[in-house]
């Protein structure tokens, strides 16, 4: 299979997995204890019909979208993800140009393997900084420092992951950061040669948001550790409120579900909430965001941008949630697929068919501009 014979998530994952070692493809792929929660993400959408209107005269169809003040070309958006440059050497650099070719956000995680500086000089498309709530607060504010200092446009505080999630495939293969691997994990890797490869010919990659306290080799701590360790469980809504206000700027809060959150959120002052249970990689069990997303939006959407991520795989995924009320969605494995699978032409190559898919629909829905899609679009069987 070549990039041009992928028209679909499922393309992008196949071609993905024959290019990939097993450890590292199932990192992407795989959820937490018995994966049901990363199923029903995706399947969630399946209970609701789209009921479109006809002869609307729509001559052209408006994808733009604002969220949380930043003008959107689409009505999707690229999340932040970590170790990005394990799964392919050019990492956030390819997801960022593509971003910024489609006019969309992309986001920089604390665990991503460039520099949010380098990032923000180098494209105007809006970025996201996510970011982990450390016990040193110390560590927190500099953090935020730095991301201001850069230009970033919006704080992105996960909140879903005060621990790290059951992931037993990566169990299985003993997959860590650094390398710990099983007998059976190696084999895998040796199967894949192009990967080892490249993984040695390219500059050694790094944490660069934490290389004073995460090291990818050999050095002061594993992922693993990382978030056992130095992220503080503590956290209350007081500290929230704290953090809200000496980041001074756009602020959203990621991985709720719950609307009595959704509220709290909304009382400390943030300008969004993204619906998000991590793609299923932290608590098996939990709501899915489709699911959760019109109790959220009734709750708080006229004080706050209410946007979803998890399990979105189709353009009609995405006229669903927004129908439901969602002002956008963030695309997660979506795009990390295509990465690992061409680097920037594979996520290129996905965000225009998305684009496609999701004009095409909104025609076919009789939608020229987001607005146009409500509930009355929508029926649960």
């Amino acid at each position: 299979m070549r990039l041009a014979q992928c028209h679909n998530f499922h393309d992008f994952r196949t071609l993905a997995r024959r290019r990939l070692p097993g450890p590292i493809f199932n990192y992407i792929d795989g959820g937490a204890d018995d994966e049901s929660t990363l199923r029903r993400n995706s399947a969630s959408f399946e209970a609701v019909d789209l009921v479109p209107h006809v002869l609307r005269g729509v001559k052209e169809v408006d994808l733009s979208t604002t969220i949380m003040g930043q003008k959107l070309a689409l009505p999707f958006y690229l999340s932040p993800t970590a170790l990005q440059r394990l799964f392919h050497p050019q990492g956030e650099r390819a997801v960022a140009a593509a971003a910024a070719k489609y006019g969309t956000m992309f986001g920089v995680s604390s665990l991503g393997t460039v520099a949010l500086e380098e990032l923000r000089a180098a494209h105007k498309t809006p970025q996201v900084y996510q970011f982990y709530f450390h016990k040193d607060r110390g560590l927190n504010r500099a953090m935020m420092q730095r991301a201001k200092a850069a230009g970033v446009e919006v704080m992105m505080l996960t909140v879903d992951s005060i621990t790290g999630g059951n992931r037993e495939r990566d169990k299985r293969s003993g997959f860590s950061i650094p390398f710990r691997l099983t007998l059976g994990g190696m084999a895998q890797f040796a199967l894949k040669p192009m990967w080892g490869i490249n993984y040695v010919t390219h500059p050694k990659f790094s944490l660069p948001q934490l290389d004073a306290h995460v090291k990818m080799g050999g050095g002061t701590m594993s992922i693993g550790r990382y978030f056992t360790e130095m992220l503080d469980p503590t956290m209350t809504w007081d500290d929230l409120a704290e953090m809200v206000q000496d980041w001074g700027g756009k602020f959203c809060l990621k991985g709720i579900i719950h609307p009595d959150d959704a509220t709290r959120a909304a009382d400390a002052g943030c300008d969004a909430v993204i619906l998000s249970n991590h793609g299923g990689r932290q608590l098996d069990g939990s709501r899915s965001p489709f699911d959760g997303l019109a109790e959220v939006v009734d709750t708080v959407g006229d004080r706050l941008d209410v946007i979803m991520d998890s399990g979105i795989q189709r353009g009609t995924h995405i006229v669903k949630a927004l129908s439901l009320g969602a002002k956008a969605v963030g695309l997660g494995r979506a795009y990390l697929f295509p990465l690992a699978a061409a680097g920037q032409a594979g996520v290129e190559r996905m965000l225009g068919l998305m684009k496609d898919e999701v004009e095409r629909d909104m025609r076919l829905m009789g939608a020229a501009r987001v607005a146009d899609l409500s509930r009355n679009n929508l029926r649960f069987r």
